[in-house]
C-alpha cells in the first residue's frame, strides 16, 4: 500500500528502524539491552548517529551507593563491535570490557600456578585457538604482556580472524625483567610485541609492575616511544600512590592514562581507586572474577539469583557499574559468552553496597605482602625487599 501521507509514511519508516535496531542489540552479549525505562526520548535523528551515547551509573566509592545519583561515566556504544568504550584522558575510545590472555595457551613459569600445571595432565588449549574463540564472540580489545609469553599466537588468531586493525584495542606490559635492563631493552621487547601481535603500534602500553630504582627511567622511555608513534597511550599496572606520586614528582610530560590493578568486591581498595579516578586515570581491573574462587560466596549468589544470573556475571557487573575497566578472561567459549553478558541489568545500590562491603582487613594486608613481593620479582633483586615501599597506601 502507498501511503500519501508523508507523517504516516515516516511513523511506518521509524517504526520499521526501531525494530531493527532492536533487534540488532540483542545479538551481541556486548550491546546492553536496554529497557524502556532506561532509554531516553529517540528521534528518528538519533539512529542517524554513527555513536549512540549511553549511561551507566559511576558510584563514588566514598559516598553511599545510589543509581539515581546524577554522577555517570558516559559510555559510547561503538558499531563495530557494538561495545561501550570508556575515554581515557585524550579522548581516546577505551573498551570497557575486554579479554585477559594471562595463562592463556602458556603457564609462566613464576607464576603461582606453573607447579599444578607441570602435574597436571590436561592439555591445553592454544592461545591461537581461545583468541579465536574471543573475537568470534565479540571481544576486540585484547589485553597482552611480555610475561604471558602467548603474543605471536594472540597476533596469529588476529591475522586469521580477518578483523581490521582499526577495530581492536591491543595493550601489552613491558616485564620487570626487562625493565631493569633499560631503555634498550625495552624497545627491543616493544618492537618484538609488535612483530607477534602483527602490527606497527599498541594502543596501549603499560609498566607491568613498579620496579624500584628502574620503572620511572622505564616510563620515559615509553613516553618516548609514544613520541615516535609506536604507542598511542601509556600507562602503568600495579601503582600504589605512592608509586604514582614518584612518577609525578620525577618530572613526567605525560601522564598515565591508565592504572591497571587487581580490583573485586573482594579486594575493593577505595580510598586508592577514588585518588586515581580524581587523577583522571581509567582503572582497569585485572582478577575482576578473583579465579573463580569466590562463586559459591553467600551473597553473590543471592544477587546471582535475584536477577537470573550467574555469580561470574554479577561480578562482572558490579565493575562495569562502577565504571572500571572489566577484563574476565576464559579458555572456554560458553564462559567467553556468559562473561560478556553484563550490560543487560542493573545492580540496585543495596546490592552494589553488600559487594562493596566483602573485602576485609585480612584481604588488605594480603595485597600488601603481594605488592611488595612481586615488584622485584624475577629481577636481580629477586626475593628481597631491597628498594621496596614498607609504607603504602593498601586501602
Amino acid at each position: 500500500k502507498i501511503h500519501r501521507n508523508p507523517a504516516s509514511a515516516m511513523k511506518i519508516a521509524f517504526s520499521a528502524i526501531s525494530l531493527i535496531f532492536s533487534t540488532a542489540v540483542t545479538a551481541s552479549p556486548f550491546v546492553p539491552k536496554l529497557s524502556s525505562r532506561a532509554l531516553p526520548s529517540l528521534s528518528s535523528s538519533a539512529f542517524l548517529s554513527p555513536l549512540t551515547s549511553i549511561s551507566f551509573p559511576l558510584q563514588s566509592p566514598s559516598s553511599s551507593p545510589s543509581l539515581s545519583s546524577s554522577t555517570t561515566t558516559h559510555l559510547n556504544m561503538s558499531p563495530l563491535p557494538e561495545c561501550p568504550t570508556i575515554p581515557l584522558r585524550d579522548g581516546t575510545p577505551h573498551h570497557a570490557i575486554g579479554f585477559g590472555t594471562y595463562k592463556v595457551g602458556y603457564i609462566p613459569p613464576s607464576s603461582s600456578a606453573a607447579a599444578s600445571a607441570t602435574a597436571s595432565n590436561a592439555p591445553l588449549r592454544t592461545a591461537t585457538e581461545c583468541i579465536a574463540d574471543a573475537l568470534k564472540v565479540g571481544y576486540r580489545f585484547f589485553e597482552c604482556a611480555e610475561f604471558y609469553n602467548n603474543e605471536a599466537e594472540v597476533g596469529k588468531a588476529i591475522k586469521e580472524s580477518g578483523i581490521a586493525r582499526e577495530n581492536l584495542f591491543l595493550c601489552s606490559k613491558v616485564w620487570t625483567t626487562t625493565i631493569e635492563k633499560g631503555e634498550e631493552a625495552i624497545r627491543a621487547r616493544l618492537d618484538q610485541t609488535l612483530a607477534d601481535l602483527g602490527t606497527d603500534y599498541l594502543d596501549l602500553y603499560l609498566i607491568h609492575w613498579p620496579v624500584p630504582t628502574h620503572h620511572i627511567s622505564a616510563y620515559k622511555t615509553l613516553e618516548k616511544l609514544k613520541s615516535e608513534g609506536k604507542i598511542r597511550n601509556i600507562g602503568v599496572s600495579n601503582y600504589v600512590i605512592e608509586d604514582y606520586k614518584e612518577l609525578l614528582d620525577s618530572g613526567i610530560t605525560v601522564k598515565p592514562a591508565v592504572n591497571q590493578i587487581e580490583i573485586n568486591p573482594f579486594l575493593y581498595r577505595k580510598n586508592t581507586i577514588e585518588y586515581f579516578q580524581k587523577e583522571n586515570v581509567v582503572l582497569q581491573s585485572y582478577r575482576s572474577l578473583r579465579d573463580g574462587k569466590a562463586m559459591d560466596h553467600p551473597i553473590l549468589k543471592t544477587i546471582a539469583e535475584s536477577h537470573g544470573k550467574t555469580p561470574a556475571q554479577i561480578l562482572g557487573r558490579w565493575c562495569v557499574q562502577h565504571g572500571f575497566v572489566y577484563i574476565p578472561k576464559s579458555v572456554k567459549l560458553e564462559r567467553m559468552k556468559e562473561n560478556a553478558e553484563v550490560f543487560d541489568f542493573e545492580l540496585t545500590a543495596k546490592e552494589m553496597q553488600e559487594l562493596d562491603n566483602l573485602t576485609t582487613p585480612e584481604a588488605l594486608e594480603t595485597f600488601k605482602a603481594l605488592y611488595q613481593k612481586c615488584v622485584n620479582r624475577d629481577t636481580a633483586k629477586d626475593g628481597t625487599m631491597e628498594g621496596v615501599k614498607m609504607d603504602i597506601t593498601i586501602d
